[in-house]
């Protein structure tokens, strides 16, 4: 609204606006005065709950997490069935900005940063598990040799060590926005509405004792609510061979579920595993994965198959549970 002195007034939400109005007129005060003057409070509603999320963003206090039975292999089951972390092939990696990532249809995930891989999904468990004993948000100090042992078999050598720098870098500079849903459709929390959600909160590094310092967002606590995470066989996936990547992503996948028989249309998992090179090609991958999974006992078998509809399907047995 434009005043007459040349000023612009934003109005506030309607209802409050008009207790304005009959206020200024049963004073006899002029109108667009009493609307100017007004005071912050008369922001529309969007904006007050703008404020309020801020607030909330910027007060929140760290929690620590718990989570029973758990010793490495946690991530929340929103981003072990999206596009977040991928068997992506070595080289040049895609830059993600603001990309809307394939995930299922009660969660919307947005990122910023390098397409991650599985290797930088070992090292975000890793530092979950690291950072367990203390609230998310508090500086964690680890030496890199004690992070390498425990997401890298083998020999640790100077290369290792600048893919652990390079890693860590590319978790600090990530930044995501989640929205989980309701099955009506409703939210049931968002995380990074107005203040960016990092991996890693904050990352320094003490190149003469070897020391990383890192915190993990406080809100990570949010994405393991309600039992909302998985817990993978650690000594296993150390065991998948190189170069099967894509076993790891169909272990983070399967284990978000305890259905005893699981399938995954084809074309969908191909678009979240970010794999560009041609179907017949995903599918030889593929069968390579489901029998390193079976080597492992991670499940009983597997196998490609057509649906009900007539689209290609992957279908995996989950191996009984032990009492």
């Amino acid at each position: 609204m434009q005043l007459g002195d040349g000023l612009l007034l934003r109005l506030p939400a309607p209802d409050v606006e008009a207790s304005v109005v009959a206020d200024a007129r049963s004073r006899g005060a002029p109108v667009a005065d009493a609307l100017r003057r007004a005071p912050r409070a008369l922001e529309t509603t969007a904006e007050a709950e703008a404020r309020t999320e801020a607030r909330r963003e910027v007060t929140q206090e760290p929690q620590q997490l718990f989570l029973p039975g758990f010793d490495i292999g946690a991530m929340p089951n929103h981003l072990n069935r999206s596009s977040l972390i991928a068997p992506i092939a070595r080289g040049k990696r895609r830059f993600h900005r603001q990309t809307t990532m394939i995930t299922r249809r009660d969660c919307v995930l947005e990122y910023t940063g390098e397409q991650l891989d599985e290797a930088d999904g070992d090292l975000i468990m890793a530092l979950i598990f690291f950072a367990r004993s203390q609230p998310f948000g508090t500086p964690v100090p680890l030496n890199r040799k004690r992070l390498l042992r425990k997401i890298k078999p083998g020999v640790i050598g100077s290369t290792q060590y600048e893919w652990l720098h390079r890693s860590m870098k590319r978790l600090r500079e990530g930044t995501l926005f989640l929205e989980a849903k309701k099955p009506d459709g409703s939210t049931r929390y968002s995380l990074g509405r107005l203040k960016s959600f990092s991996i890693l909160k904050d990352l320094s590094y003490d190149d003469v004792n070897e020391i990383y310092s890192y915190e993990l967002d406080p809100r990570w606590v949010v994405m393991f609510g309600n039992r909302e995470y998985s817990l993978l066989d650690w000594d296993k996936r150390m065991q998948i061979r190189r170069g099967l990547d894509m076993a790891k992503t169909l272990q983070r996948l399967v284990a978000t579920s305890d259905d005893p028989v699981q399938r995954y249309a084809l074309e969908e998992l191909k678009a979240q595993m970010e794999y560009g090179s041609p179907m017949r090609k995903f599918r030889g991958a593929l069968d390579a994965a489901v029998r390193e999974l079976e080597r492992l006992e991670i499940i009983a078998t597997g196998g490609i198959g057509e649906s009900t509809k007539g689209k290609l399907q992957l279908v995996l047995w989950l191996r009984p549970s032990v009492a």
